[in-house]
């Protein structure tokens, strides 16, 4: 799990350097190796089964309840205030997931024609 707000700041998701959502290392959210925004193994954020980013069951990054990374509440991947995935300021609480970089996961949805979550997503982002 790593941080994934739209927050550009050092430790924000959009962060590229360590402890930030677009940190291509071991443990970053657009790293492929395990624990990865892009592994497809176990806590990866490509990850079919539970608490994976593609599991659409509780805390899964395709689902739509309370946790869920297409949640629209607080606490939510699609919320937009504090705590939430798509809040772009600083955040002492901010929004953890193992889902790869927005950008990346709607290609990656797409690929496996998963086109009404990457809706879901795109529509949040306009």
């Amino acid at each position: 799990m790593w941080i994934r707000n739209r927050y550009t700041g050092p430790g924000g998701g959009l962060y590229t350097g360590p402890g930030g959502g677009l940190y291509t290392g071991p443990g970053g959210g657009a790293y492929t190796g395990p624990g990865g925004g892009l592994y497809t193994g176990p806590g990866g954020g490509l990850y079919t089964g539970p608490g994976g980013g593609l599991y659409t069951g509780p805390g899964g990054g395709l689902y739509t309840g309370p946790g869920g990374g297409l949640y629209t509440g607080p606490g939510g991947g699609l919320y937009t205030g504090p705590g939430g995935g798509l809040y772009t300021g600083p955040d002492s609480s901010p929004y953890m997931s193992n889902i790869p970089p927005l950008d990346i996961f709607i290609k990656e949805l797409e690929k496996r024609n998963l086109h009404d979550y990457a809706n879901i997503i795109k529509t949040h982002l306009q």
